[in-house]
């Protein structure tokens, strides 16, 4: 009689689960953006193609406008699963793999496809495993996919034809002492301000220069200040998906994939819209007096690869760092 009471009960259990549909999953996602910005407009587009290719299985919930806390606090949340994307640069994770540091080395690549190979290189994936290993986060998809800027620019209140011109040129620098002593090495004055007091710091001539994003030049109404802008292709960024490695490793097969073409179509929207953002901002900011110059880099690139070759053979650069930013620009031929 018990034997049959249980089995009763278990055969009800196992009905009322196989009745009982599943809960969609909900993914919290923390940027810096505000919703109306263009990397805004291109996280809610990721979180749209999310509900549609997982047929609503998984649903993103935005906090935008560093709702969930600073860059500290949300990458705990991230690690501890609370958060399971934060969209941010990959620099952050340099605190657990300080190689990864490099992947925004100053003039090492040609152009953004060559980045991109060095990226998903070999010798990237294992600096991306080390701090996964560490940390339990991961890109996700290409980390290269999501392209910011879309390139990089000088803005100064002097003129900047040449590299003759950066010598003596006072220029702010975040405290990051790879682009610091790159141009430290190129003849700067560099100094270090949070990159809110750019503006005010130009206006009274503390800095005479700054480097930027293209698209954040008018966004941050550096233009007012300083009128010359010289494009330097100083190098590459992205928009790291930085993701909850348990987490995603937790999602069924099919919803993985949809997530992973959501994040493939997004990267591939960011190509063309950050591409039509910087063109109507500059053109905006030329009729307004901006003077626009494309610099002849050769000079920079040069000088900067000496350094690197100097601190090849001191050993201060990562096991292979040189060696893969050739293999990956011989790629392109």
């Amino acid at each position: 009689m018990q034997r049959t009471i249980l089995a009763a009960a278990f055969a009800a259990v196992t009905a009322a689960l196989l009745t009982t549909p599943v809960q969609a999953e909900t993914w919290r996602m923390a940027t810096k953006m505000p919703v109306d910005s263009p990397e805004g407009q291109l996280f809610q587009h990721f979180a749209e193609r999310v509900d549609e290719y997982t047929d609503g299985e998984l649903t993103i919930q935005m906090f935008p406008n560093e709702q969930l806390g600073k860059e500290d606090a949300v990458l705990e949340q991230l690690q501890s699963g609370v958060v399971n994307i934060y969209a941010e640069s990959f620099a952050f994770m340099k605190r657990w793999e300080p190689r990864l540091a490099w992947v925004v080395a100053p003039f090492a690549f040609d152009d953004q496809a060559h980045w991109s190979r060095f990226m998903n290189s070999e010798l990237v994936d294992e600096w991306f495993a080390s701090a996964a290993e560490k940390s339990g986060i991961v890109p996700l998809g290409d980390p290269s996919a999501i392209i910011r800027g879309p390139y990089r620019v000088l803005v100064s209140n002097t003129p900047v034809n040449s590299l003759d011109d950066v010598a003596g040129l006072k220029m702010r620098m975040p405290a990051n002492q790879l682009l610091m002593k790159t141009w430290d090495n190129l003849g700067a004055q560099v100094m270090t301000l949070p990159w809110t007091e750019v503006y005010q710091s130009i206006s009274k001539d503390i800095v005479q220069a700054v480097t930027s994003p293209a698209s954040m030049v008018e966004a941050m109404r550096f233009n007012e200040v300083a009128s010359f802008v010289a494009r330097t292709n100083e190098y590459y960024q992205s928009v790291g998906f930085m993701t909850n490695q348990a987490a995603l490793k937790a999602l069924d097969d099919e919803t993985r994939a949809g997530l992973m073409r959501a994040y493939r179509e997004t990267g591939e929207e960011s190509q063309t819209v950050m591409a039509e953002i910087a063109s109507a901002s500059f053109e905006r900011m030329q009729q307004d007096g901006l003077t626009y110059t494309e610099l002849d880099t050769q000079p920079f690139i040069d000088r900067t690869r000496e350094r690197y070759q100097r601190l090849e053979i001191e050993g201060n650069l990562p096991d292979g760092f040189l060696q893969s930013v050739q293999d990956t620009r011989a790629a392109a031929k």
